[in-house]
């Protein structure tokens, strides 16, 4: 188990969305986000106290985790002397990065002379199935995007909140390494190699009584195309019977790849459905789950209102006005 509180290491982050982990902490599980550590020149900021490793310990910080999910997940040589300074002082130190912790001399030194545990929680700890595609009982619920790094995650965590307020039988369903360092769990679909990724899901999410939910966690876009294989394997593993569709607004083109524009919702919506109908013939698309984190007030409220006429959906920003109008939509399925 990895030890709370944490301290969030933001290391050099060039912008919010480059510590997105981080983000993720604070927003679901803030009580155990007492502070964070930056380096010069970080773009991003939690809103968190700014702590040096001292004033962590005497906070009670026992777990320093990397905050920060650049490209390709590398460990930068500028983070390892912080790193290595945090394990001799005792902290354990816990990533989410396909540059595994365990796999730096350095750093896998410091943690044995000092006793102190390093996590790596993209690692696999199963050995999963390859998918049958076979029906199961209970319901899912997918969350998809136009991109990347969009809301997919807040989208899922925001719903299952909601159902379990309302008594409804739901379970918030981790696939990427932020997930699983907020609740605990889940799988880290995209270090699973590729002929189990859909096994990986169906193993996540397993028979369950009728009127259960699982909330299931995106990952990438089917129009990305560093990512779309794992969105895919979602898709087709989890055999969703409601897609929720996810947008940012002011995206202007997609994460990381300045050369490919994002689609619209409505090339999301009929590129998923054919899709997704190949696992679940039944299959919805009940709602539009918005970011409208860069829009003020009116703004995002016209942003709404027109994405919901041009659709026919329901539209909403689950993290800023909640998730009730979607979990609504979920009735009758």
């Amino acid at each position: 188990m990895i030890q709370t509180p944490y301290l969030l290491f933001l290391g050099d982050a060039p912008d919010p969305l480059a510590a997105k982990v981080a983000q993720g902490i604070r927003d679901w599980n803030p009580e155990v986000a007492k502070g964070q550590f930056r380096l010069p020149g970080c773009a991003a900021d939690m809103g968190l106290p700014d702590m040096t490793l001292e004033e962590a310990a005497q906070a009670g910080v026992k777990t320093v985790v990397v905050g920060v999910a650049n490209r390709g997940g590398v460990i930068s040589p500028a983070w390892k002397a912080v790193l290595a300074e945090a394990l001799a002082m005792g902290f354990d130190v816990a990533a989410g990065l396909h540059n595994l912790l365990r796999n730096e001399p350095d750093l896998k030194a410091a943690a044995r002379e000092n006793g102190r545990t390093l996590h790596d929680v993209r690692i696999p700890t199963v050995a999963y199935p390859i998918a049958n595609g076979e029906k199961r009982t209970g319901k899912r619920c997918l969350a998809i995007g136009t991109d990347c790094s969009i809301g997919k995650m807040y989208t899922a965590l925001a719903m299952d909140r909601e159902m379990n307020r309302r008594g409804m039988k739901s379970t918030f369903r981790a696939t990427g390494q932020t997930g699983i360092l907020i609740t605990g769990a889940g799988v880290p679909l995209d270090a699973v190699i590729a002929d189990f990724m859909a096994g990986a899901i169906e193993y996540l999410t397993p028979a369950n009584d009728p009127d259960h939910w699982d909330q299931i966690e995106g990952q990438g876009s089917l129009f990305h195309p560093s990512y779309s294989g794992v969105t895919l394997a979602l898709i087709h593993g989890g055999q969703p019977d409601a897609l929720v569709m996810c947008h940012e607004p002011t995206r202007t083109h997609m994460r990381g790849l300045p050369h490919y524009g994002l689609p619209t919702l409505e090339q999301l919506r009929d590129t998923a459905l054919p899709l997704a109908r190949v696992v679940n013939p039944t299959v919805k698309i009940v709602g539009v789950s918005v970011n409208t984190k860069a829009l003020g007030e009116d703004e995002a409220m016209r942003c709404l209102e027109e994405i919901e006429a041009r659709l026919g959906l329901p539209t909403v920003d689950p993290y800023r006005i909640g998730a009730g109008r979607l979990v609504d939509a979920l009735a009758g399925i």
